[in-house]
């Protein structure tokens, strides 16, 4: 369940939310949120978090541009035709074309990772560092993925981030009034900013 404070803000657990089992038993994925809102089929932005148990490919998914990121766990290794792309937690996430559906060996053992999937509209992922102020493009969805306890500020105001989850900052057509940060509470707790240019205010789907 998402829950607002009076700031505004909306905060999403990860664990809590039911996972949806691979039809090829690979794995296991938390949708946190959607746009349009409603759970169905039509969504043009989707925020996951996905748990990969063992070795295979990626789901196809044509139109659709992602982003992808390893949030816990030693990290995997992609396969795009000839290409190899080696990804851990210190990397940069990296952004490819849904359709590509590369395949995906666990570098040992498994792990834990975000998947921001777009259609149609502009957004991306990208590492928060520490303390350092980011500023999402005017108008736009912006939240933060935090793996462990964290403070996130907004200006003045901030909110605590105890566990796995998803902080939601500003909707869309709003905006935030002042630059976001990050600041970590727990020394191995890693981040990543998301956002997206939606037409619309969003709905949260837990």
């Amino acid at each position: 369940m998402a829950l607002t404070d009076a700031r505004g803000w909306q905060w999403l657990a990860v664990d809590p939310v039911p996972p949806e089992p691979w039809r090829n038993g690979g794995g296991r994925t938390r949708t946190l949120f959607t746009w349009p809102g409603g759970g169905g089929a039509d969504w043009q932005l989707r925020v996951s978090v996905a748990d990969i148990e063992r070795d295979g490919p990626f789901s196809a998914f044509d139109g659709v541009r992602r982003g992808f990121a390893v949030l816990q766990g030693a990290g995997v290794q992609l396969q795009f035709g000839a290409q190899q792309r080696r990804l851990t937690v210190d990397s940069e996430p990296l952004h490819f074309d849904g359709a590509d559906a590369p395949g995906c060996t666990l570098i040992g053992g498994p792990t834990r990772d975000l998947n921001l999937m777009l259609r149609g509209l502009d957004g991306g992922l990208l590492t928060a560092r520490p303390g350092e102020a980011w500023m999402p493009p005017p108008g736009t969805w912006a939240a933060c993925l935090c793996t462990a306890s964290s403070r996130l500020h907004l200006g003045e105001d901030w909110l605590d981030a105890p566990v796995l989850g998803l902080a939601i900052a500003a909707p869309a057509g709003v905006g935030p009034c002042a630059a976001l940060r990050w600041t970590p509470i727990d020394p191995a707790a890693r981040a990543c900013w998301l956002w997206a240019q939606l037409p619309e205010s969003p709905s949260p789907t837990p």
